[in-house]
């Protein structure tokens, strides 16, 4: 049957223009008088534009923000090709599809391989990776097994998980760059922490403090904030949200640890000799056949966890204190500890992940999820690590050296061949990485450079947009990555391609203009996001 829709308004002078393409412009040699009404006869393209045009419609009446529309009278006196344009008319005025696509025609662009295109322009709700049902199975994500078999491929589970935990990371550098100043004469107040996931609430700040000073001349220099001892490092949060605990089968206790922000960070970071961990029994200080220790750690990451501030406790005390808290409060529920850091926080994740496992009894499953993490400690380190159950999974952009310090910029086999020869003993041969790797690459990326720089191939946000296209590792990115790129463009522009700056450029900003069933027009924003290369 067919559906008289009429035009509103104020589209009357859109219809004018639109119907006025679908009319004859050439005078008619057989029947002047009639010239300004003649019309072409009905072509194919004519049809096939009437079908997209009819198919976008039925499109949009699915979608739950475009509202119907109050029929109004209007004066039509066109033809009845000119009825159909401006019916079109209608739909497209209030999409305003000029603003999406000003250098195309809004016709030429509705044919069916565009609609899932324009459906993701118009979704006004992020899209994630699905996030299941792990019930009896989380053990497993959570590393039970050292993730075998989800790693490549990449279990669609266990990769929302990962990006998730990353998240988290990102809301402890927002709040830290929001707040950094430290007070000098009293105990700081509680950080606000704008944590990505509301199932999550946070019951603990934390603070790292470094043992070091700097020389006058950069105390003078630099800001308060980036020469202060103690400086707010991450928090403790727990899920407290019952559907959430349904679904992950268990009550999560997550530590999220920020990187490197203060001079004095930085300072730290490059302290890399290898030092004992205080407090181990005098059996694992025995030495091994080779004269190697047993445990040590880089000595700026340790300085980090252990030292107490002026007014704070030491980040290794705090963890400790907040998280016995918290497992005594859920006594008796299925508990889950998962620490999470990036950069100088995925270092100081193993060295919290392992205190944990000493000096809480009884604990609940360990797990560190890393991103961009440097080496930590020996291999002796390791095999404790390993040998007190702590999971590690340590996610590693390939073009990322600072995943390859402290130590030497070689490949990894090469490094080992070399430590096997005792040609890097007592440099820094005898660090070693802890844990299982999910190695993602730049190079993957249709998106960023090859050549991206050390910066980009180092920063968070890149690592969860690699982690959400990667499928395996003898596949391309995947096509229906869901992850937005706006923070992506925004932090690492000069790193993207030119073809999607381009079209991030011609997509901002966006807005639809679009009629209530009151009859008022309302703006919708879009989504800042770019549709996938596929």
């Amino acid at each position: 049957m067919a559906m008289r829709t009429v035009l509103p308004g104020n589209s009357l002078s859109m219809f004018q223009a639109r119907s006025a393409s679908f009319k004859c412009r050439n005078m008619s040699p057989l029947n002047p008088s009639t010239a300004k009404s003649a019309v072409k006869p009905i072509t194919a393209t004519t049809i096939s534009t009437r079908k997209h045009l009819s198919n976008l419609e039925k499109l949009l009446r699915n979608q739950p923000l475009l509202a119907a529309q109050e029929p109004q009278p209007a004066n039509d006196e066109g033809s009845s090709d000119g009825l159909d344009a401006a019916r079109a008319g209608g739909i497209l005025h209030g999409l305003n599809l000029g603003r999406i696509w000003p250098e195309m025609k809004a016709a030429e662009e509705m044919s069916p391989r565009n609609f899932n295109r324009l459906q993701r322009l118009l979704s006004m709700t992020p899209q994630y990776s699905p996030r299941n049902d792990l019930g009896s199975r989380w053990r497993e994500y959570h590393g039970s097994r050292d993730w075998a078999g989800l790693l490549d491929p990449l279990d669609e589970n266990l990769r929302r998980e990962v990006v998730r935990y990353g998240e988290l990371i990102q809301a402890a550098y927002h709040a830290f760059h929001s707040n950094p100043e430290m007070p000098t004469d009293s105990a700081p107040g509680p950080q606000h922490v704008a944590v990505p996931d509301k199932c999550y609430k946070v019951t603990k700040s934390l603070y790292a403090t470094s043992s070091i000073g700097l020389p006058k001349l950069v105390n003078d220099v630099a800001p308060g904030w980036m020469t202060q001892k103690s400086s707010w490092i991450g928090y403790v949060a727990v899920c407290d949200d019952k559907r959430e605990i349904q679904r992950m089968g268990r009550r999560d206790i997550v530590i999220a640890l920020r990187g490197t922000a203060t001079c004095l960070e930085w300072a730290e970071n490059m302290r890399a000799q290898l030092v004992q961990i205080p407090g181990i029994d005098d059996e694992n200080n025995l030495k091994t056949s080779d004269n190697r220790s047993q445990p040590k750690v880089e000595c700026g990451f340790l300085s980090l966890h252990k030292t107490q501030g002026t007014n704070v406790p030491s980040l290794a005390e705090s963890v400790i204190e907040e998280v016995r808290r918290l497992v005594e409060m859920y006594k008796g529920e299925s508990l889950s500890i998962t620490v999470t850091g990036h950069s100088l926080g995925a270092a100081l994740s193993v060295l919290v992940a392992d205190d944990l496992s000493v000096r809480i009894p009884d604990a609940p499953p360990i797990a560190v999820f890393s991103f961009g993490g440097p080496r930590v400690g020996n291999r002796d380190f390791a095999d404790r690590v390993t040998a007190r159950n702590v999971k590690v999974m340590r996610i590693v952009n390939d073009q990322d050296l600072i995943t390859r310090v402290p130590g030497v910029f070689l490949g990894e086999d090469l490094e080992q061949k070399l430590k096997d020869t005792g040609v890097m003993n007592g440099i820094f041969g005898d660090y070693c990485h802890v844990g299982t790797e999910l190695r993602v690459d730049t190079r993957m990326s249709p998106y960023l450079k090859p050549s991206a720089d050390m910066a980009c191939c180092h920063d968070l946000e890149a690592y969860l947009h690699l982690v959400d296209g990667f499928s395996a590792s003898n596949c391309p990115f995947r096509a229906n990555a869901k992850r937005s790129l706006v923070k992506l463009l925004n932090e690492q522009r000069s790193n993207m391609k030119k073809l999607y700056t381009s079209k991030a450029k011609a997509l901002r900003p966006l807005t639809l203009n679009l009629e209530t069933a009151e009859g008022h027009y309302r703006q919708y924003p879009l989504p800042s996001c770019l549709p996938s290369p596929s």
